[in-house]
């Protein structure tokens, strides 16, 4: 760093990337730059956290606008190429030694000497652009037309199924936008001219469109910038106080089923629905995004209390989703204890936070393959 004329990295709001970005700050003798490229509102534009999904798109909605006549551009510096690298530091490379070429090619006994948890396995997708990319058009082709629609059915395997790629910065959301834009003829000139929160009509799309870029902008970028402004966001105390009100006075309710970490982990509990919810997360590590939903009621449900249901869903979350630690992850395990939620009628255990139950997901919802697909062991 002491020959740069400026150091830049990633602007990522979780995790401990934050302190990191601050000590090397703190640290360095030349400029540092934290490039924001995690949605398309930048987190900067923003000065507070949103209590609730409507609030964050009334924001969204007025400042939006401004920022989708330019998108980045794909090569930026194509036609002028930086100057050869110099070479690495003899120091730096001791510090941290390059890769070997059996460990780049993803060889088992390389792979096995890594100081990682292994008891984790490797999952059937493959990571990188290019496995994002047909991701990407395979969800626009098959996925997107019944979307509005289906989903929510895990059967009908409508979803995107990006959320891992965007995690780990092989796709960026302006990447999907664009896509989504060209595939519809948009253009901003169709933009609605009000700012009232709704959920369709604003972006001049599709019905598919629209409620498909309602969980890519309005629902994933709520996560980011609640992270941006809060640095508890990962911990109980960040709830909103209703919740953590209502919850506390049901602390004591009788819970018929008790189970400890181990139990859940295993997928061994009493519920067909929930063990094959966590087994999808322990194969391909992510659930269906509306089980999703049902896994962390059920843990809120089947924990002593809320704190260690809270406790338990990042632990298994964390280890086992390929989009843990991600803003949008933690957006949807408090939403579970009632994060951008608002109060329901008041019963045991949840109180006034939203119920879910696998009885109603059954009778709602298409699960005979899924169910088929992972609940068994194997």
């Amino acid at each position: 760093a002491a020959d740069a004329a400026v150091v830049v990295t990633d602007d990522f709001p979780a995790f401990f990337l934050p302190r990191m970005v601050d000590a090397a700050a703190g640290k360095l003798p030349v400029r540092l730059e934290a490039v924001d490229s995690n949605g398309l509102l930048p987190l900067a534009a923003t000065d507070e956290e949103h209590a609730s999904a409507y609030h964050f798109r009334r924001r969204l909605q007025a400042l939006l606008p401004e920022h989708l006549s330019t998108f980045p551009a794909p090569h930026p510096l194509r036609g002028d190429p930086l100057s050869p690298a110099p070479p690495i530091a003899e120091r730096i490379r001791e510090r941290w030694p390059p890769a070997e070429k059996k460990l780049l090619d993803g060889s088992g006994g390389a792979l096995s000497r890594l100081p990682v948890d292994h008891e984790v396995a490797p999952i059937p997708d493959r990571g990188g652009t290019r496995a994002a990319v047909r991701r990407l058009e395979r969800f626009l082709e098959r996925g997107l037309p019944r979307y509005a629609d289906e989903g929510n059915d895990p059967d009908a395997e409508a979803t995107s199924g990006l959320s891992p790629y965007l995690h780990w910065g092989h796709i960026s959301a302006h990447r999907i936008f664009r896509a989504l834009a060209e595939r519809e003829g948009w253009s901003p000139a169709r933009l609605s001219g009000s700012a009232d929160g709704s959920r369709e009509g604003w972006w001049g799309m599709s019905g598919n469109a629209e409620a498909f870029l309602d969980e890519l902008v309005t629902w994933r970028e709520l996560g980011y910038h609640f992270c941006a402004h809060r640095d508890d966001y990962d911990r109980y105390e960040s709830l909103p106080g209703w919740a953590r009100k209502t919850l506390e006075a049901h602390a004591d309710d009788d819970r018929p089923h008790l189970y400890e970490r181990e139990a859940f982990e295993g997928a061994d509990t009493h519920d067909p629905l929930w063990n094959a919810a966590q087994r999808q997360l322990r194969r391909e590590g992510t659930i269906h995004n509306y089980l999703r939903m049902l896994w962390g009621k059920k843990i809120l449900e089947w924990t002593p209390d809320a704190h260690r249901a809270l406790e338990i869903m990042i632990e298994l979350n964390n280890r086992w989703a390929v989009d843990g630690r991600d803003p949008n992850s933690y957006s949807g395990i408090f939403w579970c204890l009632g994060r951008f939620d608002r109060g329901w009628p008041e019963r045991d255990v949840f109180g006034t936070v939203r119920y879910m139950s696998s009885a109603s997901t059954r009778r709602k919802r298409s699960l005979e393959r899924y169910l088929e697909r992972y609940g068994k062991e194997g």
